[in-house]
């Protein structure tokens, strides 16, 4: 009997990959505080996993490097964040304070994913090696 890892594992891979996609496009956020012009951007994590979730339900696979991949699809999920702050002058709409506290969010919930990871796998090494 064989065991699929993938079909296990993949959602919480592309959960992963989501949360580090969100790390990328607010630490950009952040190093632009300064940038004249410049407009936050931000990645709706649900949203994105709804998609990586319907992709994966449709069977699709990454055989072929001319297959769609999912790193490509997250592009899409990525949109200018609505201002909580009054324009400034200058036209960058990054409020800082509020950039650090979602990267620090999004920084705690990959880890608690990566711990849960750790869990799962730690629970199919017991139930492979019968429970030793």
């Amino acid at each position: 009997m064989a065991i699929g890892f993938d079909e296990g594992f993949q959602l919480y891979s592309q959960g992963m990959l989501l949360r580090s996609k969100r790390a990328e496009v607010i630490a950009s956020n952040i190093a632009n505080a300064d940038t004249p012009g410049y407009k936050a951007k931000g990645l709706d994590f649900k949203q994105a996993l709804a998609n990586a979730t319907n992709s994966q339900q449709s069977g699709m696979t990454r055989t072929n490097e001319k297959h769609f991949d999912i790193r490509t699809e997250l592009n899409n999920t990525v949109d200018y964040r609505i201002p909580n702050q009054a324009d400034t002058g200058d036209g960058n709409t990054v409020d800082v304070q509020v950039e650090r506290n979602l990267y620090l969010k999004n920084s705690m919930e990959y880890q608690a994913s990566v711990q849960f990871l750790t869990g799962k796998i730690q629970a199919m090494k017991k139930v492979i090696s019968g429970g030793q």
